[in-house]
């Protein structure tokens, strides 16, 4: 169940920042007003440095920047006062939400063993030891286990064990529910074997979203899972802290010039997983997306005002971007309509990277079922694809799934896009032939770990996308026309709305 959210939106001063911006280079000379300056500008050298500086940042603030805790705090300040030391006005927009500390798996017999766990996002607190029962589950690779989706996987099962449930099939959150209602301790759900690497796509990282699970629920990895169901006997203890109600904030920043009836928002989650400094997850897209805002504010005039958004909280069910976006529709669903077109950067520096470009057009991959791809998504594909193909660098469609923070935005009717060089998923043997790497490795074997630092990112996949995102955001600036078929600003002759950079009406 999510807490009750409030409103409270407030803008800080440098001087109350705890970071200073040392290292940070000053902005290109000139006015980069069009793709190629734009790109020029926007450097890979600094994009990497931005990274550092989150580097040291989780270094200090006990190895993470997560939701929540003093590393994200650390992060805002950093990119606010970057983003200030450019000339924007940054907002930070509050919001409440359910924090819970790491838990823990480990095997009590026959053989103790500590496992690499992630606690789902929505599991009820406890601390339970007992003995393992294996629900319908797949070892090997290539499964497509359904384990634990239906009420009569759990026929027999004893009461009070914890239930070893495998992913696939389903919601977590259905897994989860029907293993409450069979009599279950505690939950512990791995991964599938599909990939030879060692860790098996590492730990999983479950979202329950709408189910109301009172008992503690935790992921590990497949090799975890098959070494948890063998012997029958086993029995483990998970453990899950109990939650408590903290408060934490997006970052907002708008171009000063531009039609403000017709904004182009490109996003990024600035807060990391618990158990890493989150380089790869998601400083990369924050430092690009920092960048690129850095020298977007060279521009001497914008046709259409560009708005950055920095998320927190996504690692706990995208908080701050459905935050944002709910605001809007309850508060003012008139701005809500002035977006022309949402651009998400979520993992753009894997160090096996692929160069995905979110399927709108669905030309390889179907849309979940449920998921809208409003018009103009489409178009905002092709602003990144047609760049791609114009520079001859390879790229590959990625799942249109509405698993990041672009979610909130295509419910509404905002059409959408991004870039992603993927996670926990091996890579193929046709994008190792595109991109180099290894097949049948995971994008990032670093994925929510300890190893997501500065030496696992690719700078090589970092300087692509840097560019691809440098495009977007001048391109998009200057026309949205192929994707709503509004000029620039002045045609009508009429004054536009002012709005401040949260989507309300300026006083």
């Amino acid at each position: 169940m999510r807490a009750p959210r409030r409103s409270a939106i407030a803008g800080l001063a440098l001087a109350g920042l705890t970071l200073t911006t040392i290292g940070v280079g000053p902005a290109q000379a000139g006015n980069p007003n069009n793709s190629a300056k734009m790109r020029k500008a926007v450097t890979v050298d600094a994009v990497m440095n931005h990274l550092e500086q989150f580097q040291e940042i989780a270094d200090a603030n006990d190895g993470n920047r997560a939701a929540g805790t003093s590393g994200y705090d650390a992060s805002a300040d950093y990119v606010q006062g970057v983003l200030e030391a450019a000339g924007y006005e940054v907002t930070r927009q509050y919001f409440e939400f359910e924090y819970q500390e790491p838990g823990e798996v480990e095997q009590i017999s026959p053989t103790p063993t500590q496992y690499v766990s992630n606690t789902a996002t929505g599991s009820g607190a406890g601390d339970v030891t007992a003995q393992v029962t294996a629900v319908d589950i797949q070892l090997g690779l290539g499964n497509t286990s359904t384990s634990g989706c239906q009420e009569s996987d759990f026929a027999g099962f004893p009461v009070g064990n914890i239930a070893l449930i495998q992913r696939g099939g389903c919601d977590f959150g259905a897994k989860a529910d029907n293993a409450e209602a069979a009599g279950a301790s505690a939950v512990i759900i791995f991964n599938q074997g599909n990939t030879t690497a060692d860790d098996r796509n590492g730990p999983v990282n479950a979202t329950l979203g709408k189910y109301d699970v009172n008992i503690p629920v935790a992921g590990v990895s497949y090799l975890a899972g098959v070494d948890l169901s063998d012997p029958a006997t086993t029995v483990a203890r998970v453990y899950a802290a109990p939650i408590e109600m903290r408060e934490t904030y997006n970052l907002i920043a708008q171009t000063d010039t531009g039609r403000t009836d017709n904004v182009v928002m490109l996003g990024a989650h600035l807060d990391g997983a618990f158990e890493g400094p989150g380089i790869n997850d998601n400083g990369s897209g924050a430092a690009a997306l920092l960048e690129t805002a850095v020298q977007l504010a060279e521009v001497k005039k914008l046709n259409n005002a560009v708005r950055f958004a920095f998320w927190g909280a996504e690692e706990l069910g995208l908080l701050g971007s459905n935050y944002y976006v709910e605001d809007l529709v309850a508060n003012n669903p008139a701005e809500l309509d002035n977006i022309a077109t949402y651009l998400n950067f979520d993992m753009v520096g894997s160090p096996n990277y692929k160069i995905g470009v979110y399927d709108a057009d669905q030309s390889t991959y179907p849309a979940p079922t449920g998921v809208p791809i409003p018009a103009g998504s489409i178009e905002t594909e092709d602003v990144l694809t047609d760049y791609f193909d114009s520079v001859g660098q390879p790229w590959v469609d990625t799942e249109f799934s509405g698993r990041s923070d672009y979610q909130a935005f295509i419910v509404n009717g905002i059409p959408a896009s991004g870039l992603f060089t993927g996670a926990e998923q091996p890579k193929t043997a046709a994008e190792q032939e595109l991109f180099g790497g290894q097949a049948g490795v995971a994008y990032d074997v670093n994925y929510h770990g300890a190893g997501d630092d500065i030496d696992n990112v690719s700078r090589e996949a970092l300087d692509i996308n840097s560019d691809a995102i440098a495009h977007a955001a001048i391109t998009l600036a200057m026309s949205t026309e192929t994707i709503n078929g509004k000029r620039s600003a002045g045609k009508s002759g009429k004054p536009h709305p002012k709005f401040d950079a949260t989507g309300r009406a300026a006083a």
